[in-house]
């Protein structure tokens, strides 16, 4: 609901806020007191044209801002499009701001966020609908009749298994267009995948070689080094001939003197048995170093082989993964990509098999929805028209079209018309284009007046008939519209005071406080002359022009009890006794029905 406008600078407005009651809001006053400025500031704080015409005159700019408070259903209805564009909901309210410069830049944010004026055209529709000024009314947009008929009937269900089938369907047909490319393409493709498999079969990859071809490659490529180390280690410990002694021979001289020692001094037993043990180690390590450096292989065409082969593991690894392992995952889903292709004739045949399954299945379905829609646009013609009857529009008439466009590659619906082949009749089924909602296109039409055929909704004439039409139509799809606020405005032209009670009636019995449910509730704002209408108000604001240091503003005033008994009065013609004690009257008994409900 809207809880709160504040309009600053916008044509004889200079600051004004407003309070609303979730409930039915009545705003009353002279002609040209600013009650229709009040809804062109809501109509650009919910995405409408900009005009700098609007800006009070002496200010560079206009500012208005309104604050939303949403129920658990309008959060539902809003949710993905606020994700999509990166608003952040953290509690229950939403707010909204609209900024006009005189120099032309318009400037808009939900919830403190910049946004387009698309963006808050869009979630400012799905936010309020005024009634009188079409660019913000939900019921005149055709595409919507469909959703509001089918909550209206209860087809959601229904409709639900249509649109799952019509997802299938969608994506089998996809799958076709895909496999059915030009033939030339698919050969193409066929001749880059058949290399890329070969490429890399041929390679006969195996993982972890290429760690050990490099640890190899650096052994080969180091071999004459390795050897000569290899060989001073061993000379040292050795020695280099006859006249030379290696670490082995002055550590074997050492054995033998502290051997003597030993026979000297038991005690030096433990110095023997090292020196003996170091020299064996010497021994060990010196027969190590000979047999490593007889070992090392002097082989540059194994070298040769291991750096062509590095280097195709590198081309494959540029060409196909930065590893073995992903070289290989792109061998393997290639193979699957060259079956799918290779193998595209029969899987297009299955495809085709599985699409005119889905068609008839879903034609099916759809045919059953439409038959349904047709049951609850009758029963809701009928409602409507009642409900005009009271609003002193006897003889208007209200229709749905459902109308359906036959298509070659639309949804098979029955047997259709029969045709004649050789004398002999042979049942033919029909083909409708179709959307994920069925086979229906849905729009809404009208006849105001007596003898006039019925047109589409959004091409009725506008004012007080239009605003009582849609009084109509908002009290029978309360429950389908999920718009939370709807304000009407000149809706009381052409009525009197009998059908002026009736209306009043009607629009609070579209808030909580009749419907009894939540989530099916709307907040009322109306404009109106008639006091029949006001006295149905939860909330009334008296708004009246003013001069205010030689300017004209305009202000408004929350009326109750004796000041609202005493606007009522005017409103009926004038501020008399009699007609004081008929506004009281007037509240008393709106107060009783109220009360009873």
């Amino acid at each position: 609901m809207l809880a709160e406008i504040t309009i600053t600078n916008l044509a004889i407005i200079e600051e004004l806020q407003l309070k609303f009651a979730p409930g039915f809001n009545v705003l009353t006053g002279e002609t040209g007191a600013g009650k229709s400025i009040i809804l062109d500031a809501l109509g650009l704080l919910l995405g409408g044209r900009a005009q700098s015409e609007l800006i009070r005159a002496g200010a560079e700019e206009t500012r208005v801002e309104g604050i939303f408070l949403l129920n658990p259903g309008a959060r539902e209805l809003l949710a993905a499009q606020l994700e999509e564009n990166g608003i952040a909901l953290e509690d229950d309210a939403l707010i909204l701001a609209r900024e006009l410069h005189r120099a032309g830049r318009a400037t808009a944010r939900i919830n403190g966020r910049a946004v387009t004026g698309t963006v808050l055209q869009q979630i400012g529709d799905k936010l309020v609908d005024i009634h009188g000024q079409s660019e913000h009314l939900s019921l005149l947009r055709p595409k919507e009749h469909i959703d509001l008929l089918d909550r209206y009937g209860n087809l959601w269900e229904q409709r639900a298994e249509v649109v799952k089938l019509v997802r299938q369907l969608r994506k089998v047909r996809q799958e076709l267009r895909d496999l059915q490319k030009d033939a030339r393409e698919t050969a193409r493709k066929i001749d880059r995948l058949t290399f890329v498999i070969q490429e890399i079969n041929d390679a006969k990859l195996k993982l972890g070689e290429e760690a050990e071809l490099k640890t190899e490659r650096d052994l080969l490529a180091h071999a004459e080094t390795r050897a000569t180390l290899a060989d001073e280690a061993y000379h040292a410990l050795y020695g280099g001939g006859e006249d030379e002694n290696g670490a082995l021979d002055l550590l074997n001289q050492a054995v033998q003197a502290v051997r003597g020692l030993e026979k000297l001094d038991p005690e030096i037993k433990a110095a023997l048995e090292q020196a003996e043990s170091a020299g064996a180690v010497m021994d060990d390590l010196a027969r190590t170093l000979r047999g490593y450096r007889d070992s090392i292989e002097f082989n540059p065409k194994r070298l040769e082989q291991i750096e062509d082969r590095l280097d195709l593991l590198f081309r494959l690894k540029r060409k196909y993964g930065d590893t073995l392992e992903q070289v290989l995952e792109f061998g393997k889903t290639s193979q699957q990509e060259l079956d799918a292709v290779t193998h595209s004739e029969e899987r297009i045949q299955e495809l085709k098999s599985l699409e005119d399954k889905l068609l008839r299945e879903a034609g099916a379905l759809a045919e059953k929805l439409s038959q349904a829609r047709h049951s609850a646009a009758e029963k809701l013609s009928r409602e409507i028209e009642n409900e005009l009857q009271d609003l002193g529009m006897q003889k208007a008439k209200f229709g749905v079209a459902l109308n359906r466009v036959e298509d070659v590659h639309g949804l098979v619906v029955g047997d259709g018309a029969a045709s004649q082949d050789n004398g002999n009749e042979t049942p033919q089924p029909k083909r409708f284009a179709f959307e994920s909602s069925g086979i229906d296109k849905v729009e809404f039409l009208v006849s105001p007046n007596p003898g006039e055929p019925l047109k589409p909704l959004a091409k009725i004439a506008s004012g007080g008939e239009t605003s009582r039409l849609m009084l109509a139509l908002k009290a029978v799809l309360g429950a389908a519209d999920r718009t939370p606020t709807l304000i009407f405005d000149e809706i009381d032209q052409g009525i009197g005071g009998r059908v002026g009670g009736v209306v009043g009636k009607k629009l609070w019995g579209l808030t909580a406080a009749q419907n009894g449910a939540e989530q099916n509730a709307h907040q009322v704002v109306c404009i109106t002359h008639l006091p029949q209408i006001a006295s149905y108000g939860d909330a009334h604001f008296h708004i009246r022009k003013t001069i205010v240091d030689e300017r004209t503003v305009t202000q408004a005033e929350v009326l109750k009890d004796k000041p609202r008994v005493e606007e009522l009065a005017g409103m009926l013609g004038a501020v008399t006794d009699t007609n004081r004690k008929s506004a009281r009257e007037m509240l008393a008994e709106v107060a009783k029905e109220k009360n009873s409900v």
